[in-house]
């Protein structure tokens, strides 16, 4: 459950900090990153809780994790990079905490 509040609450205190101005823009997009967990439709079964999500699902992979970390740094897709790349890492953090990996 920790794990799904810090989905919300990771990008919320990041808005809060350094997009003050465009908080709701910047969380809205930051928010609409987590329907990349829309590939856990594709697991039998949908929900694991000892699965490391990093590696296994298909937009969990991490040659896309790479990409989701260059889009920080290009300026029309920084946010989109930023909560892809934030969830990535909660994800990877969980893999280590439930199985003691980083990735799948």
């Amino acid at each position: 459950m920790l794990h799904l509040a810090l989905h919300f609450l990771v990008p919320a205190l990041l808005v809060s900090l350094f997009y003050r101005n465009n908080w709701k823009i910047a969380y809205f997009v930051m928010i609409v990153t987590m329907l990349v967990d829309i590939d856990h439709l594709l697991a039998d079964p949908i929900y694991s809780p000892n699965r490391c999500s990093i590696g296994f699902h298909p937009l969990h992979q991490v040659w896309l994790v790479v990409l989701y970390v260059i889009l920080c740094f290009i300026p029309k897709t920084r946010l989109v990079g930023l909560g892809l790349s934030i969830h990535m890492l909660l994800d990877a953090i969980d893999c280590q905490v439930t199985n003691g990996v980083w990735a799948n």
